[in-house]
């Protein structure tokens, strides 16, 4: 069974992401869609609802495992026997990074990373710019699934509500 892991924040998960799950999931028999917890970072949403927006997004594939994990990358995949880690680059910059790391995890564990071009549509957008725009009111709403959406903008207004009150 070919099994691969698709990595990252996904504070929002976008439909950038939702591109390179996709054709990860029609390259790989099973995609873990791995929800990495970074303490040092405040997300906007909480792991449990990042996973449960992803698990609602994905719903549509038969093939997509989304989970959490805190810690290294390589022993999620270890602990899976998943040979292969599946990135999106958006530009050039990316590379240079995603090189890096894909080099230190093959260097570690023996686990190979393939990277995936992202569709030109989406090679602007990150969940951090996303955010910042909505939070100034701009419209994202292309940029995400209909229910990531209504749960950023919910979220933004919760926010802006308790900023008020506070």
């Amino acid at each position: 069974m070919r099994r691969a892991v698709c990595p990252g924040s996904f504070d929002p998960i976008t439909n950038g992401h939702l591109d390179i799950i996709g054709r990860a999931s029609r390259l790989y028999d099973v995609v873990h869609v791995a929800v990495m917890i970074n303490q040092s970072k405040k997300g906007l949403f909480s792991v449990e609802e990042r996973i449960a927006l992803i698990r609602d997004v994905t719903s549509d594939y038969e093939n997509i495992v989304v989970e959490s994990h805190h810690g290294l990358l390589v022993d999620f995949c270890k602990d899976r026997d998943i040979p292969a880690i599946v990135k999106g680059l958006r530009a050039v910059s990316d590379f240079d990074y995603e090189l890096q790391m894909a080099q230190m995890n093959n260097g570690l564990s023996g686990v190979e990373t393939l990277f995936i071009p992202t569709n030109p549509t989406y090679s602007f957008l990150s969940s951090s710019l996303v955010k910042e725009v909505a939070a100034w009111g701009g419209d994202v709403s292309h940029l995400l699934p209909e229910t990531v959406h209504a749960a950023l903008t919910g979220r933004l207004a919760e926010n802006k509500s308790a900023a008020q009150d506070g």
